[in-house]
């Protein structure tokens, strides 16, 4: 009999005892194929891109995140099969750049789809890998929601911050070079919405259920 990390019983109403390895819901099952041919595709678009690179910081950051990326599916693939623990434990993205964006606009040219491959710039490879980590971070969210295996479910959890992490890092290297400007409201409009907000005190008193009846 096949007990999970909690030490309860899996257990199918219909056929009994659950072994490990079938310890998933049917939910859970498509969402997590959803997530892993997302994670293919990401990882097929980043070496296609690779070849494209000019600058060498981008082409190091591509490299760092797809390596990382493929430990990761094999973590996610691994634990997915066997409905246990993978064999190698998961790990924590961690940029190698600071954290200060540049504020403000500057002109720039409007921008529109390449008509060549020739056309293609570190601009639009580092746009095109932002967009694909992105949607890693909602997928694997909403996958996570649905997860009954307490492995999987913990694994594509903690893939939720790297994908933050690796979005970040890109839109970073992106506005360092001004590909991605970040625009301020102008400073009396930030501190009203700053400051729109107050604390909550406390739990509110709850009216008495027997009172209210007659």
């Amino acid at each position: 009999m096949m007990q999970n990390q909690q030490g309860q019983m899996h257990q199918n109403m219909h056929t009994g005892n659950v072994p490990q390895q079938m310890n998933h819901g049917g939910h859970e099952v498509f969402d997590v194929h959803e997530v892993l041919s997302g994670a293919i595709g990401t990882m097929n678009q980043y070496l296609l891109l690779q070849q494209h690179v000019k600058d060498p910081e981008l082409l190091d950051i591509l490299n760092r995140q797809y390596q990382f990326m493929q430990d990761e599916y094999n973590i996610t693939v691994e634990c997915f099969k066997t409905g246990q623990d993978p064999s190698k434990p998961t790990q924590s993205y961690k940029m190698t750049q600071g954290n200060d964006f540049v504020y403000g606009l500057t002109p720039s040219q409007p921008k529109k789809p390449l008509q060549s491959v020739s056309e293609i710039t570190d601009e639009c490879i580092s746009g095109l890998m932002l967009g694909c980590v992105k949607s890693g971070a909602s997928t694997k969210t909403m996958a996570a929601c649905e997860v009954t295996n307490p492995v999987v479910r913990r694994v594509l959890a903690d893939s939720v911050p790297n994908c933050i992490e690796m979005a970040y890092e890109l839109s970073i290297y992106q506005n360092k070079h001004h590909y991605y400007q970040v625009p301020q409201l102008a400073q009396q409009d930030m501190t009203q919405l700053l400051n729109a907000f107050a604390p909550a005190q406390g739990m509110p008193q709850m009216p008495n259920n027997n009172m209210m009846k007659h």
